[in-house]
């Protein structure tokens, strides 16, 4: 065996640049795998952790009446729960309301949360703000689409629990800047007992925001929804994409293992007085097989050390600065950073590792397993079987 890795070793350095370029597109292939991959996972690890930070906490417990999905749901969506059931809970009330910005109408949803909350990062001590009568604070791009900047006031209108109009004026004392779009777009955060009074809904509550030292007990009227439900539909994002970056890499993979499996072929096709050579000098067939599977073999060990002097920069760079997407989830409803910073993990890289080395080594297999059914007369001369 070793004896085999050694000729191979030296059959392979001796091919010179063919050697290297079927290196280089395997470990191209091998670089992208690790990039993608450490791309998803990073997006995922900061989506969780931003989701949990600003709407999720460590989950959330809903009136039974309310659909997050379902805008209907949010006139009769809430419920009055017993205040010796609200340990370790942040109350929200949700109502449905207008604002008039510059002269335009905009319809927005009213969220109501105690000031004085710590589960959530929003900045609710703002609306503790002596300055003004009904303070509010709102999201960036809620602000941006609004055309509306701090200390600005906006009509606000909303309808009671008894179906009656009523409008005042609010003043923004507060902007958010969240990666996290359910707590921003088309919303505005006050007192939550400010908007109790405001529609006469004392002590109701849409959901409750749970923290970590939270023990869910079976209440009537009442569901509670844990982190990994609330954020399914994100782990579903990132597992979609994980299967469509396959398509992508796959494609790589095969250009890589598509050139060493032709290079196995033809050399095999053009070394048969040396593997003729081979079998005289007391090598079996099989062992000649595994000599050639070695060589092929070699090539992902060579893309891996090849790969490694290019990648590691690469990637530790982008890790290490991250890369911009402006923005961009927000618009599209779903939680990405302005800059995500990839995470390789062991498992990640020793993984790639592994899927390469197997795939180049069963690749060059193929082609070598004719070698057990040549004739070593005929191979000494030279003959194509």
């Amino acid at each position: 065996m070793k004896l085999a890795f050694h000729l191979a070793y030296k059959n392979l350095m001796g091919a010179g640049l063919r050697t290297w370029l079927n290196a280089g597109v395997l470990s191209f292939a091998f670089v992208v795998i690790i990039f993608y991959n450490g791309l998803i996972d990073g997006w995922n690890e900061q989506a969780k952790i931003d989701g949990i930070n600003w709407d999720y906490g460590y989950g959330h417990l809903l009136n039974d009446a309310y659909d997050a999905y379902d805008p209907f749901s949010i006139e009769d969506g809430h419920g009055i729960l017993a205040k010796d059931k609200q340990e370790n809970l942040t109350p929200i009330l949700i109502q449905q309301g207008n604002i008039y910005p510059n002269g335009r109408m905009m319809a927005t949803r009213i969220k109501g949360i105690d000031p004085n909350q710590k589960i959530l990062r929003l900045p609710t001590e703002l609306l503790n703000s002596s300055k003004a009568q009904i303070p509010v604070i709102i999201g960036k791009r809620m602000a941006e689409s609004a055309k509306v900047k701090m200390g600005d006031e906006l009509l606000l209108r909303w309808r009671d629990k008894n179906g009656t109009y009523d409008a005042t004026t609010v003043t923004i004392a507060g902007i958010f800047d969240s990666t996290v779009p359910f707590v921003d777009g088309g919303q505005i955060w006050m007192s939550i007992d400010q908007l109790r009074e405001m529609t006469l809904l004392q002590n109701e509550t849409t959901y409750l925001v749970a923290n970590e030292n939270y023990e869910h007990v079976e209440t009537s009227g009442w569901n509670f929804e844990s982190q990994k439900y609330l954020m399914r539909e994100q782990t579903k994002l990132i597992n979609t994409k994980k299967i469509s970056g396959s398509i992508l890499y796959g494609v790589l993979m095969t250009l890589g293992l598509l050139a060493i499996f032709d290079t196995q072929v033809l050399s095999i096709f053009r070394r048969q007085k040396e593997i003729g050579t081979y079998i005289a000098l007391g090598m079996t067939r099989w062992q000649v097989v595994r000599m050639f599977t070695a060589e092929g073999g070699m090539y992902s060990v060579f893309a891996t050390i090849l790969g490694a002097i290019y990648g590691i920069p690469i990637l530790w760079y982008l890790a290490a600065k991250g890369i911009g997407f402006g923005g961009m989830g927000s618009d599209m409803g779903v939680i990405i950073s302005e800059r995500t910073y990839p995470v390789y993990g062991l498992g990640l890289i020793f993984g790639t590792i592994l899927v390469v080395v197997l795939s180049a080594t069963i690749v060059s297999f193929m082609p070598a397993r004719k070698i057990a059914r040549m004739n070593p007369i005929d191979a000494l001369k030279g003959k194509v079987q």
